[in-house]
């Protein structure tokens, strides 16, 4: 297939082409852009940390700023404590738990800043993986007895001071100077040095709930502090994708990987016409390397599967470029927080019709967002000017057969990273998020 200037226009050409189909999937780079190493969150919820770091050291290398290694334990430390104050201040009604949003990550690089890894690893031994369920526990079972104190009229005026004692126990002080490459920096310096200034993300969906080209408070567990999401229609939503993509941008993405289609042992996401959950299981790992017809996503079905709360806010992972498979066009090349598993090192491969169904968001800057839809969106001045692309005129002619949505008991709904490559890992329990 002779190589395309413009990636709306592959993704057009791939969708609709008619392609020799294959036995095995075969995936061509198209474009792909600079990453630091896949890490692992291991036993931890903090997918949203770790995705939104790698998101932001990709900014740092598109900035010019080189290779940094982001401390997610930082920004994880400083979202503990704030959830710890909502939860008591709300009077034990709020989420308490270890998931977040990347705009949580957002939020305290923008008030606390950023600092190395090396600076603050996190942990009381930086060559132990993460295990935050003691620290869990131990924050939930402080602020509760903080709510039961605020009830009995007897809460100190240094009501915090245990919260930070606890934190500081499990995850070490935060530092306030540093010094990184024999220059002296606060966490607000080093962020200003790398260029990352936070008011410059956004985070859009695409839900028939709410009004299109307008901004709303996304109702899913994990949206503790009440983010805002610009609402796209489908097709808009995807062209923020392809559109970041070519330009050079990356993206931080929340997606649901509790169904049966997301396979990080395999490395690919898909949405297959065929019922998995009615396969045996060596047919099943088959169907993640052989070409699968693959279900077409609309607005209306994407929208049925999150309204039944089969679509939810399970994982956050960082999307860095894509790939043209021969048989189905366009996937995704996304940046997990597993561990390098599977051949692809810890990468999962997406396809377009695993993104359309269950993205939740992308968080990206503003300028990645086509110019027309940011003028729409309010996000610059400017007439607007609707730009017809051959993506925004595709619609399916009938809305799709749903298949079997049997959930995935692998990698569902508030799994930490696994500790080793397994075909059939047991479900773990527990209130986490990916």
């Amino acid at each position: 297939m002779k190589k395309l200037l413009y990636l709306p226009l592959l993704f057009c050409f791939l969708s609709m082409s008619v392609a020799q189909k294959s036995d095995t999937y075969e995936f061509r780079e198209y474009k792909r852009h600079a990453a630091t190493p896949v890490k692992s969150q291991d036993q931890t919820g903090t997918c949203w940390a770790f995705s939104t770091a790698s998101f932001l050291e990709s900014e740092a290398l598109r900035l010019g700023k080189g290779d940094v290694d982001l401390s997610e334990m930082f920004v994880v430390r400083h979202i503990y404590r704030q959830k710890c104050e909502n939860y008591v201040r709300r009077q034990g009604t709020a989420q308490l738990s270890e998931g977040g949003l990347a705009h949580d990550c957002l939020n305290a690089v923008k008030e606390y800043g950023v600092v190395p890894e090396s600076i603050y690893p996190g942990r009381t031994d930086a060559k132990m993986p993460f295990n935050h369920g003691p620290l869990e526990k131990a924050l939930r079972e402080k602020c509760q007895s903080l709510v039961d104190n605020a009830r009995n009229k007897k809460l100190g005026s240094d009501w915090m001071a245990p919260i930070d004692s606890i934190l500081d126990a499990y995850l070490g002080a935060a530092p306030r100077k540093f010094t990184y490459n024999n220059a002296v920096f606060s966490p607000q310096s080093f962020r200003d040095f790398l260029g990352i200034n936070p008011d410059n993300y956004v985070s859009v969906t695409s839900f028939t709930h709410h009004p299109f080209w307008t901004s709303f408070t996304l109702e899913v567990p994990d949206n503790w502090s009440n983010g805002n999401f610009y609402n796209l229609p489908l097709d808009e939503f995807m062209r923020c994708a392809t559109h970041a993509i070519e330009k050079g941008y990356t993206m931080a993405w929340d997606a649901d990987v509790s169904n049966s289609g997301f396979a990080a042992q395999n490395g690919i996401a898909i949405v297959p016409k065929a019922d998995l959950s009615a396969m045996s299981s060596s047919d099943r790992e088959k169907s993640f390397k052989r070409y699968q017809p693959e279900v077409t996503v609309n607005q209306e079905y994407r929208q049925q599967l999150f309204d039944r709360q089969e679509t939810t806010d399970d994982h956050l992972m960082h999307i860095v470029g894509v790939l043209d498979e021969k048989n189905s066009g366009l996937f995704y090349i996304t940046k997990n927080s597993w561990g390098e598993i599977s051949e692809n090192r810890g990468y999962v491969y997406v396809s377009d019709a695993y993104l359309r169904l269950n993205s939740i968001s992308f968080t990206l800057p503003k300028e990645a967002i086509p110019q027309d839809l940011r003028r729409r969106l309010g996000l610059e001045p400017g007439e607007v000017n609707i730009e017809r692309t051959p993506e925004m005129n595709m619609q399916p002619a009938t809305p799709p057969t749903p298949p079997n949505s049997a959930k995935n008991t692998t990698y569902g709904r508030s799994k930490p990273a696994p500790t080793t490559i397994q075909t059939r890992p047991a479900k773990s329990s527990g209130n986490k998020k990916d």
